[in-house]
C-alpha cells in the first residue's frame, strides 16, 4: 500500500509542482509523477533534518518542503528532458 501512496502524492506533486513553475513545461505526466515521487521523498528528508518529520496533526512545514522539493526537482528535470529530447531530434 505505500508503493500506491507514493504513486499517488507523487502524482499530486508533479501536478502541483507544474502549475506553480511558469511557462510550459513539455515532460510527459508520467515523468512528471516520478519527479513528484522523487520531490516527495527529498522533501520528507528534509523534513527529517530540519527536525518536523513526527509533528502532531498536519505536518504544514513537510508538506511546504515536499512541493519545494518537487517545484525545484519538476524545474531540472523539464530542463534535462528537453536537452535530450532537443538532442535526438537533432539527429
Amino acid at each position: 500500500m505505500g508503493w500506491l501512496w507514493a504513486i499517488i502524492v507523487g502524482f499530486v506533486l508533479g501536478l502541483i509542482a507544474k502549475a506553480i513553475l511558469p511557462g510550459k513545461q513539455h515532460s510527459p505526466l508520467w515523468l512528471a509523477t516520478i519527479f513528484g515521487i522523487i520531490g516527495g521523498i527529498v522533501g520528507n528528508a528534509l523534513a527529517g533534518a530540519f527536525g518536523i518529520r513526527e509533528t502532531p496533526g498536519i505536518d504544514w512545514g513537510r508538506h511546504a518542503l515536499q512541493i519545494v522539493a518537487a517545484v525545484v526537482i519538476v524545474g531540472l528535470g523539464d530542463m534535462l528532458y528537453m536537452s535530450l529530447r532537443g538532442n535526438k531530434q537533432r539527429a
